[in-house]
């Protein structure tokens, strides 16, 4: 019997003291009826500023406080190859195709007080990543390598083995942790002497909510075209989970700031969410 007991009250011990809860508190249409198919959205820290690309793949930037869209460039910007510098500028990087059919790039900043762009990479071909770690700490990917710049000292770490390499990193709100996508192994929490801490399944574009949560999509495909897209919140400690949106909502491609979580759909319709998260 005192057997059976210990290993009750041992049982009793590794469940959570305190059940989690979320509670999505507003869900609003962004831009509806202003602009067309909007993707890959990126909101400031503060959430008050947030680039997106058009259908065409133009980068617009769009603020909260006087509801006003201007275009940043209309060149093509690939995907989520934009970002806000510490001094809120936007470093984004733009791509053509040459006489030759090679991809050449040229790395810019926008300044939006004088709504003006300039060079601060050459055009050239090869690979290129809007990063603006001269702003301050950073974090990004390079093949199978995630790369970490933490006051000034640049840190290169392969934590785990991913045959197609890494994605989307970024670093926690404290600086003190950084959450990136290897493929085949799915999003991937490390500190910052690149020791794992976490492994929290294979889903995709993980961005930080706080120092705590990471949402991230959750998408399925036949090998042809998508089949289903959620949103979920993970706990950066790997604990828990749960979904933000259902999977036939074919939601995905979020960014958080500023307690605000902006995702798009598959048909390019942004939104904005807001949640409250209970210990």
């Amino acid at each position: 019997m005192k057997r059976m007991m210990f290993v009750m009250l041992a049982a009793l011990l590794m469940l959570p003291a305190v059940a989690q809860e979320v509670e999505v508190t507003s869900r609003q249409r962004l831009l509806e009826g202003v602009e067309g198919p909007a993707y890959y959205p990126v909101l400031n820290s503060a959430g008050d500023r947030l680039l997106f690309s058009s259908e065409e793949g133009a980068l617009k930037l769009h603020d909260f406080a006087d509801g006003v869209t201007t275009v940043v460039t209309r060149d093509y910007v690939a995907g989520r190859d934009a970002c806000f510098g510490r001094d809120g500028k936007v470093f984004f990087v733009t791509q053509r195709v040459g006489e030759d059919h090679l991809v050449y790039r040229t790395g810019q900043c926008y300044d939006a007080s004088t709504r003006k762009a300039d060079v601060v990479t050459p055009t050239r071909h090869g690979a290129m990543r809007a990063v603006p770690a001269e702003q301050g700490d950073a974090a990004w990917t390079e093949g199978s390598r995630v790369h970490v710049t933490v006051g000034g000292e640049e840190r290169v770490f392969s934590p785990v083995d991913s045959w197609a390499g890494y994605l989307w990193a970024s670093l926690s709100p404290d600086g003190q942790r950084v959450a990136f996508f290897a493929a085949g192994k799915g999003i991937v929490v490390i500190d910052l002497r690149g020791q794992v801490v976490a492994m929290l399944g294979n889903y995709e574009m993980p961005c930080w909510y706080n120092n705590n949560y990471i949402v991230a999509q959750n998408a399925k495909d036949d090998g042809h075209q998508f089949t289903s897209s959620q949103l979920l919140l993970l706990k950066a400690d790997g604990t828990w989970q749960t979904e933000l949106t259902k999977p036939a909502s074919m939601t995905m491609q979020p960014t958080c700031g500023g307690g605000k979580i902006v995702y798009t759909t598959i048909d390019g319709l942004l939104y904005e969410m807001k949640i409250n998260i209970y210990e």
